[in-house]
């Protein structure tokens, strides 16, 4: 019969299976790190006319997002420069409800001499179709020391698709 010679094991080589284990999770930490990370940075919530003034001191020269309703006949356009004033919404859909819905919100903004209003400067932009009166206006920028908004991104919302609501809400 022939001799079987057995051979001892060889160990198991765990560095390198420790090492791709090891960077399998460092990278999916890096991953998870910059999807939370742009997630938040994302999550720009809009400021009030009425919080932007009570807060103008600290806020002169950073950057914000604010939202407001347009005044018709404050838009100046001479092909470089576009500049309108906005006034004070409610941003509480409650709060907007109880004052008869979107439309006659941003009506009563517009007409009420004692809504707080803050005039906006957009430089180098096309003015757009939609920015007409009572268009609900958010706008990206940073107070200036002159209490002028300058503005770095302009959206605006449509006041036509509210005009069917208005005498069901206002009634």
């Amino acid at each position: 019969m022939a001799d079987t010679v057995l051979q001892p094991a060889t160990p198991l080589k765990t560095g390198g299976r420790t090492k791709f284990l090891v960077g399998g999770i460092l990278m999916l930490a890096a991953v998870v790190f910059l999807i939370v990370t742009n997630l938040a940075s994302q999550q720009e919530y809009f400021m009030t006319i009425n919080e932007l003034m009570s807060r103008k001191s600290e806020l002169v020269g950073r950057n914000v997002r604010i939202s407001g309703v347009v005044i018709g006949d404050t838009i100046e356009y001479d092909g470089k420069t576009l500049s309108f004033t906005i006034a004070h919404i409610p941003d509480s859909a409650a709060e907007i409800k109880d004052e008869g819905g979107l439309a006659e919100v941003l009506h009563q903004a517009v007409n009420r001499e004692d809504t707080a209003r803050v005039q906006v400067v957009l430089f180098d932009e096309p003015k757009p179709d939609l920015l007409q009166h009572e268009a609900q206006a958010i706008v990206t920028g940073t107070l200036g020391d002159d209490g002028v908004f300058y503005a770095d991104e302009l959206l605006l919302k449509c006041p036509t698709r509210y005009e069917e609501a208005v005498p069901e809400q206002v009634g």
